[in-house]
């Protein structure tokens, strides 16, 4: 008999990550990973298994027909894995609200919610909803659940999440909600594992890749964190704004004239690194060449993050440990380096060696700060909790017999 099988998928901005975990001795195991990727013509579904891998073109020609998309990608998984086997799908949902503070069932009631939620977060919202709706129509009888990422920050302090604004927005909605939370939650217990006493102390974690932001955690738990209302807030990101005076986007209406959608282009496709430096969006390309716009883009990138360490940490109040995770932090050393040298002040020293050689601990001998470089997974975080809601559902079966 088959292991009971689970799905995780994680919808970016150009691809969407797949997950397929076994359930062994009540966890889910990893089987293989991959992603449906919408950067290339004709669109390709790749999956990797161990040594073993596939992949495939998909016929869809474009990435509105998603029903069709995710039934070819069922048939491609069904010719390598028993799907007969499968029991849930588990979703990354990047807004919760308040609404929702762990991980849910998806039916028509927590479908309404999390839609409703969608004028919080426009881009990844929508985008996750189409996905849930895909596989729906695809398959109606397959379980599926969402996880969300503004979960992990829920607990924040009042003081943390207001803005100095009238009370009776916050009461509307309008706060610091905080996102990357399966990131920062994966990044929790991976810590926690490794370095237990490490963990209970003061920490701040950077998870940096095309969407960058920071977390300052106590004990595991999230006490503040760099992005707040949106996902463009905080440090400068791949295509992304981060911080900007409210003034810039007033400006942008009252004097340039430009509506609302013309100025979201701008701050999520047409900022960070990519304004900066006019070249490209990604930090390996602007390390590689030689432009001062190059250069600058990856100065103020290490500036400001450099600068919401620092923040962060008078939050907690301290600064025991750093962590560097997602994929610039996990393999970028420059990156790395550029920041630790601006916390130097801070008693943050690196070992450039093992900063240079990815290695798990760079910290040098001097630093009074721990460096960790940890990888992440939100994939597995999404199949946990997608089994603890199954497994909270059959259990309140069993309490009812």
């Amino acid at each position: 008999m088959s292991d009971p099988l689970l799905l995780s998928f994680n919808f970016g901005s150009s691809t969407v990550k797949t997950g397929l975990f076994a359930v062994k001795g009540g966890e889910p195991r990893g089987l293989a990973d991959g992603a449906i990727d919408f950067r290339q013509s004709p669109f390709r579904f790749r999956m990797s298994d161990g040594p073993a891998r596939f992949d495939e073109p998909l016929a869809a020609k474009s990435a509105d027909d998603l029903p069709a998309i995710v039934r070819q990608a069922f048939e491609l998984l069904e010719k390598h894995f028993d799907l007969g086997a499968l029991r849930a799908a588990g979703h990354r949902v990047v807004h919760g609200g308040d609404t929702f503070k762990g991980p849910v069932r998806i039916d028509d009631a927590t479908l309404d919610e999390i839609e409703g939620l969608a004028v919080l977060a426009p881009m990844h919202q929508s985008q996750a909803l189409r996905l849930i709706r895909a596989i729906r129509k695809i398959r109606p009888q397959l379980a599926q659940t969402a996880s969300f990422d503004t979960t992990f920050h829920c607990r924040q302090a009042d003081i943390v999440r207001r803005f100095a604004l009238p009370r009776e927005m916050f009461d509307r909605g309008i706060k610091r909600y905080g996102f990357h939370g399966l990131s920062y939650q994966y990044i929790a217990g991976a810590l926690a594992r490794r370095a237990p006493d490490i963990a209970k102390k003061k920490v701040v974690v950077a998870h940096l890749g095309s969407g960058a932001s920071l977390c300052g955690m106590e004990n595991g738990i999230s006490r503040d964190t760099s992005m707040g209302f949106s996902a463009l807030d905080g440090v400068p990101m791949a295509t992304r704004c981060g911080a900007l005076d409210a003034g810039v986007p007033l400006h942008m209406i009252g004097t340039e004239g430009l509506g609302a959608k013309a100025i979201e282009d701008i701050l999520y496709h047409r900022s960070g690194l990519l304004g900066i430096s006019g070249i490209s969006a990604d930090t390996r390309d602007l390390l590689k060449s030689a432009a001062p716009e190059a250069k600058e883009a990856i100065g103020i990138f290490t500036l400001r993050i450099a600068g919401e360490v620092a923040r962060i940490a008078a939050t907690l109040r301290g600064l025991d440990a750093l962590v560097f995770t997602a994929g610039i932090g996990e393999h970028q050393p420059e990156i790395r380096a550029g920041i630790c040298e601006r916390l130097r002040w801070l008693g943050v020293a690196l070992d450039a060696k093992k900063n240079e050689a990815n290695a798990e601990t760079i910290d040098g001998a001097e630093s009074r700060v721990r460096i960790f470089v940890i990888p992440t997974d939100e994939q597995q975080v999404i199949a946990e909790e997608t089994l603890a809601v199954l497994g909270r559902e059959e259990g309140a079966i069993q309490a009812a017999l």
